[in-house]
Order: structure tokens, then C-alpha cells, then sequence
């Protein structure tokens, strides 16, 4: 495999694994209450999130463009754990709607 793709494909992983955990310490953190603490966590999330799609989309535009890039065990794994972050983030944003309609009341 090209070093260039795995450096890529690993700076995705890195960047929306972050994503995925700020999103269930998220969840974990309304559950005990704290809003604040929660919205800090999605946004950071968010942020991560957003570099890792950026560097994927950059990947999806090199296809694009004509320059192939072959697929392999390692950004097959990088796609799934950001498939795997944007559903943490849908979810996340659910459950905190939940708690913070549960702790009102």
C-alpha cells in the first residue's frame, strides 16, 4: 500500500475516532445531567469529525480527478469508522434531546 494513503486513511481514523468518543462521552455526560458538558463534547466532536470527512472527501476528489486510489483493508476500515462517528453523532444528538426533555420534567 501507497504510505501516503495509509498516513491519510490513519489521520481519518484518528480524527473521527475522536468524533465517535466525544459523542458517546456526550450521551454519557447528559445522562449525569450536565448540558454544558454535553454540548462541549458534540462540538468537539463536530470538529473532529469534520476534519476527518474533509480529509476522505480530498481522497473521493483524487478519484474523481482520474488519480485511482485502490482500495484496500485499511481505508476500508477508516470509511466504517466514519460511517460509524456520523452515526454516533445522529444518535448522540437524539439522546440528548431525550435527557434534556426527561430532566425537565
Amino acid at each position: 500500500m501507497d504510505e501516503k494513503l495509509a498516513e491519510t486513511c490513519f489521520k481519518i481514523i484518528a480524527e473521527v475516532g475522536m468524533a465517535r468518543s466525544n459523542f458517546i462521552d456526550a450521551i454519557e455526560a447528559i445522562k449525569k445531567g450536565d448540558e454544558e458538558e454535553s454540548k462541549r463534547l458534540v462540538k468537539e466532536g463536530e470538529e473532529h469529525f469534520n476534519i476527518g470527512h474533509k480529509i476522505h472527501s480530498e481522497l473521493i476528489q483524487k478519484e474523481a480527478n482520474g488519480e485511482g486510489v485502490a482500495p484496500n483493508l485499511f481505508l476500508i476500515h477508516a470509511e466504517d469508522i466514519l460511517m460509524s462517528a456520523e452515526t454516533f453523532k445522529i444518535l448522540s444528538e437524539q439522546f440528548i434531546d431525550l435527557y434534556k426533555s426527561i430532566n425537565k420534567h
